[in-house]
């Protein structure tokens, strides 16, 4: 009798319960991460949580959960000047991230976070660029692991582009968050060149019920044919494009969780880069292979057109503007020259520091003006393609 309602009434702790509403009044899922609550409306937040809190202190003496939010809900009252005499509400409202969850469910507010970041991107015929900063030309057909480890995986599906042609494109991307305590749940996302979905696979948009499920989250960009996916508790934002028939993918992680990617099994090419095999430069192209006549497509080109054509988007001739170039001469598709622009554009929003890394000597450069107008156009694309396979960042 009562020593059975009283072991009952001592697990009945509803610190957690506290935890989800003054999360659900602080940091909705549509919150962006600057925006920030009005001093007055924090501190009815503030006083609501604290409230909670004492209600259910009595079944929650000995829980270090409890304990430790009660703490910082103490540090809280000082930090943003609130009273503890004044309304409450547990309604929802337009916020802040949670100060509480904030160092497990946001890495960048983790103490001993380092702002330093590797950024990975697949794009066009596909190049890779590596979180080592090594930029390469690949055919991996087929499904290839790009990510593989504890928390993510990713995965891109390559088809062929030409027929007769090694070069393959990215016709799909999937994206596996594994579930991470207190954050987010499992969440599979999947986009295809005929959908670009601004949802994961169950329909939800964040972590879903998790008290962090805003530290995993969809944002809508709209009209611009992309989705960009932030995954706050790991640190990492993934910037997913459709470029014509399609698609290009990009992310960047903190630079010290590469060592915890290197504990995945298997290949990874965001973190090896494409085996000897897949890549182009052990395939060089022959001068008929080089024909601006593909059997398929729709414009020809040859090195002069496909340089001015690049010209129009990229403005400095870096390895971006190379793979313009080289997509463009064994495609023949101009809607690849918009891979590269928006590789470019992706490493600017993800890791602007990185810019100054990826110009190229002047003396480097596909187009005949550069090296000769009498010069071969097999000669040519050879230069770009031993380029573009055998660049490597410091």
């Amino acid at each position: 009798g009562t020593e059975s309602e009283s072991l009952v009434h001592c697990q009945q702790c509803r610190i957690q319960r506290c935890n989800a509403d003054y999360v659900a009044a602080t940091s909705p899922s549509h919150a962006l991460p600057e925006e920030t609550l009005p001093d007055v409306d924090y501190c009815i937040a503030l006083r609501a949580y604290s409230v909670c809190t004492r209600k259910t202190a009595k079944s929650c003496r000995g829980d270090l959960v409890y304990h430790s939010a009660v703490f910082r809900i103490k540090e809280l009252f000082a930090q943003y000047n609130c009273s503890s005499d004044g309304p409450t509400s547990s309604a929802k409202a337009p916020g802040t991230p949670d100060p509480l969850l904030s160092e497990v469910c946001n890495y960048e507010s983790r103490s001993g976070f380092q702002k330093r970041f590797a950024h990975c991107g697949l794009f066009g015929d596909p190049h890779l660029r590596t979180f080592k900063d090594e930029f390469q030309t690949c055919k991996v057909e087929g499904a290839w692991p790009l990510i593989d480890n504890r928390y993510l995986s990713v995965q891109v599906t390559n088809v062929p582009v030409v027929l007769g042609s090694s070069a393959t494109a990215t016709s799909k991307i999937t994206l596996i968050f594994k579930s991470y305590q207190g954050c987010t749940e499992q969440k599979v996302y999947q986009a295809t060149t005929e959908d670009l979905p601004l949802a994961f696979s169950d329909g939800t948009r964040n972590g879903g019920q998790q008290e962090g499920a805003s530290s995993l989250r969809i944002l809508e960009k709209p009209d611009t044919h992309q989705v960009e996916i932030q995954a706050h508790y790991i640190g990492s934002t993934i910037i997913i494009r459709q470029v014509g028939r399609y698609l290009t993918f990009a992310i960047r992680v903190p630079e010290e969780t590469l060592s915890l990617a290197e504990e995945g099994t298997g290949l990874q090419l965001c973190l090896h880069g494409c085996p000897k095999s897949e890549l182009i430069q052990e395939h060089r192209l022959s001068l008929g292979n080089v024909s601006p006549l593909w059997p398929g497509s729709r414009w020809a080109y040859t090195v002069e057109t496909a340089t001015e054509q690049c010209r129009h988007i990229l403005q400095v001739e870096d390895v971006y503007f190379q793979s313009c170039v080289f997509d463009l001469l064994t495609t023949g598709d101009p809607e690849f020259s918009m891979a590269a622009h928006g590789a470019l554009e992706d490493l600017k929003a993800l890791y602007p520091s990185r810019l100054k890394l990826h110009t190229v000597p002047k003396t480097v450069s596909v187009s005949g003006s550069a090296l000769g107008p009498r010069q071969p156009p097999a000669t040519l694309l050879g230069c770009a393609l031993a380029f573009l396979t055998l660049l490597r960042w410091c």
